[in-house]
């Protein structure tokens, strides 16, 4: 098809998802699944109209990157309970423990399984291990006011595992290229990992919370009623990915702490000054900030330094919301239209991932964390995996993974994606409903 065709399916897809959200939202299917279809039947395996092949498609790499980071920082700012919450013990250990246990397991399945190389199992396990922020919408938190434990749990991890992974991609890369163990283990442990994640991290909600607090603050100055928030989110993703990259720290994780960073900015603004409607009853928490403003205005409110900090995020995290929606539908329609070389052993390695390693890894490494068995088990099926693996195939792809080996983990690793938007997408609702009639009636 020619431009013009492109432009009029896309439309059509487009309007066809408007019109049968309401009808879809009640089906046990996710809107992730409907646009893996829609890839499916234009690709290889069905018209033939699109053919993306991840291996010659750099463009691919630069596109998933852009919707991982995007993702990272809305998904950070959506969460805000304080760091010291005991809820956030579940996310670290998840995007921690539960992390290097999930690749070390894939890596072992690649290699007595299939037949892998050392290296290219290590580059598979790394490859599978983020679990995806930009898919597995429907099982994390719905707004910054949900604090189910199993949201919760699923959103941090989302966030901090897509730049947990990156350590270990680059251990088995250079695997490959020195041939085994050596020397260099040293120096990727003190610069990947000792240095990389924690500066990363620190780097990135300390300009998220500066940036947040001078914002916040100029709004409140010049009661501004129409300020860009989407630039300054936009400007936050930017810097936070480039400035931790310049600092050889991961950019990934930078993105999300900057979101965290900018929550953190709102939450000091509602202690030191709460909302107006807030004061009468001070004993109850204080509910997010644009629960109580929302995104219309007037200037006469934003002197309150609480409702210009709820406005402020309030349009951020909209703005937020349709930047994820756009990059879902596209970058699942490519997942589907990049099926064609498929490897069936893709298949038991999905199942045994999916239902056997990490819902038995979450049972345990869960434990003493304020979360019930059923929530730990929650936890451990909705490992939603997509778009970040997408982007981490083509990172290997680009920086060193040889040819024939990087075509065997395309035909491995894209049929695994698409099983986890079936599996997943299909249960998320019926499984979901159940779990929240089930805390009704505890309640």
């Amino acid at each position: 098809m020619d431009f013009l065709g492109w432009t009029a399916l896309t439309g059509g897809v487009l309007l066809a998802m408007a019109w049968s959200s309401a009808y879809i939202s009640r089906l046990p299917v996710s809107t992730a699944l409907v646009y893996l279809l829609l890839g499916i039947a234009i690709g290889p395996l069905g018209a033939g109209l699109l053919r993306i092949d991840p291996g010659a498609a750099p463009w691919l790499e630069r596109l998933t990157e852009v919707a991982v980071i995007a993702s990272l920082f809305f998904g950070g700012l959506k969460l805000r309970l304080p760091l010291r919450d005991p809820a956030w013990r579940a996310v670290f250990r998840l995007a921690g423990p539960l992390m290097i246990a999930s690749i070390a397991a894939v890596a072992a399945i690649g290699h007595f399984g299939l037949g892998l190389s050392v290296g290219g199992a290590l580059v598979l396990g790394a490859v599978l291990a983020p679990t995806d922020p930009v898919l597995a919408s429907s099982v994390t938190v719905n707004d910054s006011s949900d604090h189910d434990r199993v949201r919760f749990g699923l959103s941090g991890e989302a966030g901090l595992n897509d730049g947990m992974a990156f350590p270990f991609l680059v251990f088995g890369l250079q695997w490959i290229e020195h041939g085994g163990a050596g020397d260099w283990t040293l120096q990727w442990a003190l610069q990947r990992l000792l240095w990389a994640v924690p500066a990363a991290l620190a780097f990135g909600y300390a300009l998220g919370v500066g940036a947040g607090r001078i914002a916040i603050a100029m709004r409140t100055r010049h009661r501004a009623t129409r300020s860009p928030t989407d630039l300054l989110a936009l400007a936050l993703i930017a810097l936070s990915y480039t400035g931790a990259e310049a600092i050889s720290a991961w950019g990934f994780l930078a993105v999300f702490a900057a979101g965290v960073g900018l929550r953190r900015a709102e939450l000091g603004v509602v202690e030191r000054t709460p909302h107006p409607q807030h004061e009468a009853s001070s004993a109850e928490p204080h509910p997010p900030a644009e629960e109580l403003a929302g995104g219309n205005v007037g200037a006469e409110a934003l002197q309150h330094p609480a409702i210009a900090a709820g406005a402020l995020v309030y349009e951020a995290i909209s703005f937020g919301d349709t930047v994820e929606r756009l990059l879902e539908v596209l970058v699942v329609v490519l997942l589907g239209a990049s099926l064609f070389a498929i490897d069936w052993r893709a298949v038991p390695l999905a199942l045994v991932l999916f239902v056997v390693v990490r819902p038995a890894f979450a049972v345990v490494l869960l434990a003493g964390t304020p979360t019930s068995r059923a929530q730990r088990m929650l936890m451990g099926w909705f490992g939603i995996r997509g778009i970040g693996s997408i982007y981490y195939l083509g990172y290997a792809l680009a920086h060193g993974l040889p040819r024939a080996l990087g075509a065997e983990l395309v035909a491995v690793v894209m049929p695994v994606l698409a099983l986890s938007v079936i599996l997943h997408g299909a249960s998320a609702q019926p499984v979901l409903k159940a779990y929240e009639r089930r805390l009704a009636r505890a309640h």
